[in-house]
C-alpha cells in the first residue's frame, strides 16, 4: 500500500498542475496548442468546430520563431469563452 502512495506522490511531482497545452479549434479543425515546443501536446478528441468566418489575416511582422519551432503564421483560433474566432500567432 505504501508503494502505491509513493508512486502517486512521484507522479504528482512529475506532472505539472496547470496544462501548458490545450485543444482549440484552429482554422476550423481541432488541434493542440502549446505554450512552448518542449510541452507534450495532448491527443485532442474529434470535435465539430464552428465555421471560420471569412477574414483577412493581419499583417504579421517578420520574427524569428521560438526555439524548436520551424515557422509561425497568423491563424484563426476559436476563443472558448466567446465561441468567436480570433487571429493569433501560431508556431509549429
Amino acid at each position: 500500500m505504501r508503494l502505491v502512495g509513493a508512486i502517486g506522490m512521484m507522479l504528482a511531482l512529475i506532472v505539472p498542475a496547470d496544462a501548458a497545452c490545450v485543444c482549440r479549434c484552429v482554422d476550423g479543425q481541432m488541434q493542440p496548442l502549446c505554450n512552448n515546443t518542449i510541452d507534450i501536446p495532448p491527443v485532442c478528441m474529434p470535435t465539430v468546430c464552428g465555421i471560420v468566418p471569412p477574414s483577412v489575416a493581419p499583417i504579421d511582422m517578420p520574427r524569428i520563431p521560438p526555439l524548436g519551432a520551424s515557422s509561425c503564421s497568423q491563424r484563426q483560433v476559436q476563443n472558448p469563452n466567446t465561441g468567436r474566432y480570433e487571429w493569433q500567432r501560431v508556431c509549429e
